[in-house]
C-alpha cells in the first residue's frame, strides 16, 4: 500500500495560507502605523506642575479642546515629601538657621503609588485614551526639589516615568542617561518636530553657569536639529528658556531657568540659528503661573516661549482668596522685557496665576500658515495668547534684525533682564524694603506714642 500524501499537502497548503495572513497582517499594521505618522497634526495641549493628590478638574477642559497630543513638561507628580514650614523649632525648614532641608526624597514604591493615583484620574484617563502622551521631568517627579545631577535616584525614578508614559520596554530612553527625547509627526510641508529636554539628569548645581544638559545630550540634540528640516520645531522645556525673573525678583525670590545658566542659554541659541531650522519655539512649565515670552535677537527671528504652570499648582491658589489682587498687583510690578502684552490678556501683568493649561493650534490651510498659541484657564478660556504666522519664524536677511528693526517693541524683546537699569530691575524689592521701612517706623512711632502717653498719664496721677 502506498503512503497516502494528502495530509502533507494540506499541511503544506495551510502553512502558505498562514504565511500569506500573517504577511497581510504585517502589511496592513506597518500601513496603520505608517499612516498615523503621517497623519497631520493641527492640536497640542500641553502642562505641568500637576499634584496627584489635588483635584483636577481642569482635564475636562483639556479633553474638551481635543487635542492630537499631550505634552507633560515636568512635575508630572509630586514625588518628594515636603516638610512643614517652621522657623522655630527643633528642626528649623527655612531661615538663616535652617537646619534641615525642606524636601526630602520618598521611596521607589511611594513614587510608583503617586504616579499610579496620577493616572488612575478619571479625566486624565479619558485624555490618554484620546490624546498621544508624550513628556519629559522636572525636580519634583525627578525625586527632589531642585534637584540636578548629584541626585541619587534618578536612575531609578526616569524608569517609573517611563512606565507612566507607557514608554516601550525597547525604547532608547530606557538605555540613555535622560529621558529627553524627540517625535516627528507629519507629512512633509506639514510636519512637526517636538524636542524634549531633560534639564535634571545632567544639571549642575544653580549659580555654577555650569551645564544644564550634559555632553552626551548636547551632541544629541545638535543631531536632531542639523537634521532633515521640519515645517515647525516645538521644544519642550521644563524650565524656562527665554525668560529671567530670578534676575527681577532676587533676593526676595529666585526660580530655576536657562537665564540662571547663561552660557548655557547662549549655546542653545547659537545653536538653532547654526543649523538654520526655522519654525522653532520653546514650551515650558514649573513656575506655577501661565506667560508667554519672546526674544527677537538671538537667532534672525523671534523665539517664543509658552508657559503653562500649572494643572493643579498656581501662585494664587497658595495665598487667601483676598490676598490674589495684591499678588496681581506685584505680578504687574515686575519687570519684563520678554513678556508678550496683548488684547488676549485677562490681566494686565499677562501673568495668569491659577491652574492652567497651553494649547497650539495650527491652521494649516491658510496662507501664511498661522499658530494660536495660549494659555488657557480650566474652563478653556483664553488668559493669555498670541498669533504667530508661521513666515514670522523665519530667519531675517537683515543684519540688523531685532536691534534697529523700526518698532519699540522689537527693541524691547532684545533687552535682558539682566541689562535693565538697576533701579528697573530691582523696582520690586526697592517696593518692599521701603513698605517695610515704613511698617517699621510706623510701629516705633506708634509705640513711642504709646510709651509717651503711658508716661504721662502716670506723671498725672503722681501730681494728683
Amino acid at each position: 500500500m502506498g503512503i497516502d500524501q494528502r495530509p502533507w499537502r494540506w499541511r503544506w497548503w495551510n502553512a502558505v495560507v498562514l504565511i500569506g495572513m500573517v504577511s497581510v497582517t504585517v502589511t496592513v499594521t506597518s500601513s496603520d502605523s505608517h499612516e498615523k505618522q503621517e497623519q497631520v497634526v493641527s492640536r497640542i495641549a500641553f502642562g505641568s506642575c500637576s499634584n496627584q493628590s489635588a483635584p483636577q478638574p481642569i482635564w475636562d477642559a483639556v479633553v474638551d479642546f481635543r487635542p492630537q497630543i499631550f505634552i507633560w513638561l515636568g512635575d508630572n507628580i509630586y514625588g518628594d515629601f515636603k516638610r512643614p514650614f517652621k522657623i522655630f523649632g527643633r528642626e528649623r525648614t527655612v531661615g538663616p538657621w535652617k537646619n534641615v532641608p525642606r524636601f526630602v526624597p520618598s521611596s521607589e514604591q511611594e513614587m510608583k503609588a503617586r504616579y499610579e493615583k496620577a493616572k488612575s484620574s478619571p479625566g486624565y484617563i479619558r485624555l490618554h485614551q484620546n490624546a498621544k502622551v508624550i513628556g519629559t521631568w522636572d525636580d519634583h517627579d525627578y525625586g527632589l526639589n531642585d534637584a540636578g545631577k548629584e541626585f541619587q535616584g534618578k536612575i531609578t525614578n526616569q524608569k517609573l516615568l517611563l512606565d507612566f508614559l507607557d514608554e516601550p520596554q525597547d525604547s532608547p530612553r530606557r538605555k540613555q542617561a535622560g529621558v529627553y527625547a524627540s517625535y516627528t509627526y507629519g507629512p512633509v510641508g506639514r510636519d512637526i518636530k517636538i524636542v524634549l529636554l531633560d534639564t535634571r539628569y545632567h544639571r549642575d548645581p544653580v549659580g555654577s553657569d555650569g551645564t544644564i544638559l550634559g555632553n552626551s545630550q548636547w551632541l544629541w540634540l545638535e543631531k536632531e536639529l542639523k537634521g532633515p528640516p521640519t515645517a515647525l520645531t516645538i521644544i519642550g522645556s521644563s524650565i524656562q528658556v527665554i525668560s529671567n525673573l530670578s534676575a527681577t525678583i532676587q533676593p526676595l525670590f529666585a526660580m530655576e531657568s536657562w537665564g540662571r545658566f547663561p552660557k548655557e542659554r547662549d549655546r542653545l541659541f547659537k545653536l538653532i540659528a547654526d543649523s538654520k531650522r526655522a519654525g522653532v519655539f520653546f514650551l515650558s512649565g514649573d513656575v506655577h503661573f501661565g506667560e508667554i515670552t519672546r526674544y527677537d535677537c538671538a537667532v534672525g527671528y523671534p523665539l517664543y516661549d509658552v508657559t503653562s504652570s500649572g494643572v493643579t499648582q498656581s501662585v494664587e491658589e497658595v495665598v487667601p482668596h483676598f490676598l490674589r489682587s495684591f499678588v496681581r498687583f506685584v505680578a504687574l510690578l515686575t519687570p519684563s522685557t520678554m513678556r508678550v502684552k496683548g488684547q488676549h490678556c485677562r490681566y494686565k501683568s499677562c501673568i495668569y496665576g491659577q491652574p492652567n493649561f497651553g494649547t497650539i493650534e495650527i491652521d494649516w490651510d491658510s496662507h501664511p500658515v498661522t499658530l494660536k498659541l495660549k494659555v488657557r484657564d480650566k474652563e478653556s478660556i483664553t488668559v493669555t495668547g498670541v498669533d504667530v504666522s508661521l513666515t514670522e519664524l523665519q530667519s531675517s536677511n537683515s543684519e540688523s534684525f531685532g536691534r534697529e528693526k523700526a518698532g519699540n517693541d522689537n527693541k524691547k524683546h532684545c533687552t535682558l533682564e539682566v541689562s535693565l537699569p538697576w533701579f528697573v530691575r530691582y523696582r520690586l524689592a526697592i517696593l518692599f524694603c521701603c513698605t517695610l521701612i515704613v511698617f517699621l517706623v510706623a510701629f516705633l512711632v506708634l509705640v513711642y506714642t504709646c510709651f509717651r502717653l503711658f508716661r504721662l498719664e502716670g506723671c498725672k496721677r503722681k501730681h494728683d
